[in-house]
C-alpha cells in the first residue's frame, strides 16, 4: 500500500527514516482551517460559537508523570536527577516502542507539523511532530512556533515527536508501568507518547528536552515561567504553578506579552520557548480575563469544556469533566503580544503561590537566600473539595515550580537563579494570590485587582522607598504599605480575628516548608539553606 501525501512536504527528510512507510495517507503541515475540518470529520471535537474547535481529551484530562521516561545511556546516566520524577527506562525497550508504533502507523491518516522551538534564534531548534488526530496538530500549529511557508520546504527536523493516543504499551513487556506512557531519547531526539490524548504530554515533552538542553549545554536558565514588559521596557517574570495566576498576571492589557509558559534566560535578556499559549479556562470571565477569553476564536483548541445545553456556548463554570479545562491559541491571539517573543534583562521576577492556608503575605520581598530557597521549594496548596479526600488545604511542594519537566538537580536550576539574580541585581518578590483573613473556607481569596496593583507597585519602584516589616515565621520582608491596597490585609496576622489559630496554622506550614527540604539539604549550599522558615 503506497502512502498518498498532501500539504507542504518538506525536501530535506521524510518520516521514512522513522520507519513509517504504511500509512493510508500522511498530511503535511495543514492549516488551521484543514485541520478544523478533518477534526470534524473524525469526529474529534464540535465548533463552539465563538469559532473554537472543542474536543475531550478521553480518559487522561492531565499529565501522568509517573509515566514519563527518559531514556539511560551515556548522555544521561550522570546527568539526569533519577529518582521518583525522573524515571530511567532502557535503550531496548524505546527501540521496541518504536517498532511498535511505527507498525501501529500501518494503514492510518498521519498529521505531520514542522515547526520550532525558542524564539532566540541562538538556541532555536526544529521539531517535527507526528499525530493520528488532527486536534492534536492544531495544538502544536498553536504552541510551537510557525515557519514560514517558504521555510517549511527545506526544515531538516532535530527533534521528532510521535503521539499516537490510540496505540498502548504492554507494560509486561516494554519496559513501562502503564498502558499509556511518554518516553524520550534524548540521545537520539526522539519523543514517543501514547496511550493517552492529552494535548499537554506533548507541550511538556518539549519543554522537559530544553530543561535538560539548555542549562546542560548552554548554560541558559531554563524557567517554567510566564514574561511580559511593561511601558517602559522593564521585564517581569512570573514563576506559579497551575491556578496561581501565571497566564492571568502575565497576560496584562498594558504589557507587552513575550509568553505565558516556559522561558529561557540567558546573559542578553528573556526568550519564549513557544509561539502559542494554553491556558486554564475554568470558570473564565471576559471581565475578569479579557484577553484570554478575546483569544478564545477560530483556530484555538479547546480541551475537556462543556457547552450550555442546546447550543454552542461554553460554560466556563462548568468543571464536570475536569477542573483543567484549557485553550491553546497562538500568541497572536493575544493583541499586545510582542514579536519575535523576547524581552531584555528581567527588573523583576515574581514567585506565586496561592497559599490556601492563609498565611503567606500578600506580597514580600525575598533575599537572595530566601528566592533560592522558595524557588526550590515551588509551594502553592490544593483547596478543600479539588480532589477526592481532600477536606482541608493541602501543601503542594514542585521543585523549581515544575518539578515534572526539570531533568536536571532541583539545585542546578536555583544555583543559576541566584547568580543571575545577583549579577543583573534583580528584584524578587513571593506573591501570594490565594487567601487571607484565614484559610480556605474561613478568610476570603485575595483580590485579584490588589494582586494587579501590589505587582505595578514592585515594577514602577513605588515600593523602593517604603518600610518593609520582617514577618515572624518565614522571616518575609513585607511591605507597611502600598499603593492600591488596603494596608490592613499586608500582614497576614493582623487579618485574622483567631490569632491562636493563625500561629498554629503559620507553623505548620513552616514546618512542612522544612520537611519538603529535607531531600535537598545535602545538595543545598549554606546561602540556600540561610532561606529557610526562621520558625
Amino acid at each position: 500500500m503506497g502512502m498518498e501525501q498532501t500539504g507542504v512536504k518538506s525536501s530535506v527528510a521524510g518520516i521514512e527514516q522513522m520507519g513509517i512507510t504504511q500509512a493510508r495517507h500522511i498530511y503535511w503541515n495543514l492549516s488551521p482551517a484543514e485541520l478544523v475540518e478533518h477534526a470534524i470529520r473524525k469526529e474529534e471535537g464540535i465548533l463552539t460559537n465563538s469559532g473554537a474547535l472543542a474536543c475531550d481529551t478521553g480518559r487522561f484530562t492531565g499529565r501522568s508523570p509517573e509515566d514519563k521516561f527518559f531514556v539511560k545511556d551515556e548522555l544521561t546516566k550522570d546527568t539526569i536527577d533519577w529518582g521518583p520524577i525522573n524515571h530511567p527506562i532502557e535503550g531496548k525497550y524505546f527501540d521496541r516502542l518504536l517498532i511498535k508504533m511505527t507498525d501501529f502507523s500501518e494503514g492510518k491518516e498521519l498529521f505531520v507539523r514542522d515547526a520550532y522551538i525558542c524564539a532566540e534564534d541562538t538556541y532555536k531548534k526544529s521539531l517535527r511532530i507526528i499525530t493520528t488526530k488532527a486536534y492534536h496538530n492544531l495544538f502544536c500549529y498553536n504552541m510551537f512556533l510557525r515557519p514560514q511557508a517558504s521555510e517549511l520546504q527545506n526544515i531538516d527536523p532535530e527533534y521528532t515527536i510521535l503521539c499516537f493516543p490510540d496505540f498502548e504499551a504492554n507494560p509486561e513487556t516494554d519496559g513501562v508501568r502503564s498502558k499509556n506512557f511518554s518516553v524520550t531519547d534524548l540521545t537520539r531526539k526522539i519523543v514517543l507518547i501514547g496511550g493517552t490524548a492529552y494535548t499537554g504530554e506533548i507541550k511538556k515533552s518539549v519543554f522537559s528536552i530544553l530543561n535538560f538542553v539548555l542549562p546542560h549545554h548552554h548554560k541558559v536558565l531554563s524557567m517554567h515561567a510566564s514574561a511580559n514588559i511593561d511601558k517602559d521596557g522593564k521585564v517581569a517574570v512570573f514563576f506559579g504553578l497551575s491556578g496561581t495566576g501565571k497566564t492571568t498576571l502575565s497576560a496584562e492589557p498594558d504589557k507587552l506579552l513575550i509568553g505565558d509558559d516556559e522561558h529561557g534566560w540567558d546573559n542578553n535578556g528573556v526568550f519564549n520557548f513557544e509561539g502559542g499559549c494554553y491556558a486554564k479556562v475554568v470558570n473564565l470571565s471576559a471581565t475578569a480575563e479579557p484577553e484570554i477569553y478575546g483569544a478564545i476564536k477560530f483556530g484555538s483548541v479547546l480541551e475537556n469544556t462543556r457547552c450550555y445545553p442546546g447550543s454552542r456556548e461554553v460554560n466556563y463554570s462548568d468543571s464536570s469533566v475536569t477542573q483543567n479545562t484549557r485553550v491553546s491559541y497562538p500568541i497572536e491571539y493575544i493583541p499586545n503580544a510582542v514579536h519575535p517573543s523576547k524581552g531584555g534583562l528581567p527588573a523583576n521576577i515574581f514567585f506565586l503561590t496561592a497559599d490556601a492556608f492563609g498565611v503567606l503575605p500578600p506580597i514580600s520581598k525575598l533575599t537572595a537566600s530566601q528566592a533560592m530557597y522558595h524557588f526550590i521549594s515551588g509551594y502553592t496548596a490544593k483547596v478543600a473539595g479539588t480532589e477526592e479526600g481532600i477536606n482541608e488545604p493541602v501543601p503542594v511542594f514542585s521543585a523549581c515550580f515544575g518539578a515534572p519537566f526539570m531533568p536536571l538537580h532541583p539545585t542546578v536550576y536555583a544555583n543559576m537563579l541566584g547568580e543571575k539574580m545577583k549579577r543583573n541585581k534583580v528584584n524578587i518578590w513571593l506573591i501570594n494570590t490565594g487567601w487571607t483573613g484565614g484559610p480556605y473556607g474561613t478568610g476570603s481569596r485575595i483580590k485579584l485587582s490588589y494582586t494587579r496593583a501590589m505587582i505595578t507597585a514592585a515594577i514602577n519602584g513605588a515600593l523602593d522607598q517604603v518600610h518593609f516589616e520582617k514577618e515572624p515565621f518565614f522571616g518575609l520582608l513585607v511591605p507597611e504599605q502600598c499603593p492600591g491596597v488596603p494596608k490592613e490585609i499586608l500582614l497576614p496576622y493582623t487579618t485574622w480575628e483567631d490569632k491562636e489559630r493563625y500561629t498554629v496554622t503559620a507553623k505548620k506550614l513552616s514546618d512542612a516548608f522544612v520537611k519538603n527540604f529535607e531531600v535537598f539539604e545535602s545538595y543545598a549550599n549554606e546561602e540556600i539553606l540561610a532561606g529557610a522558615p526562621v520558625s
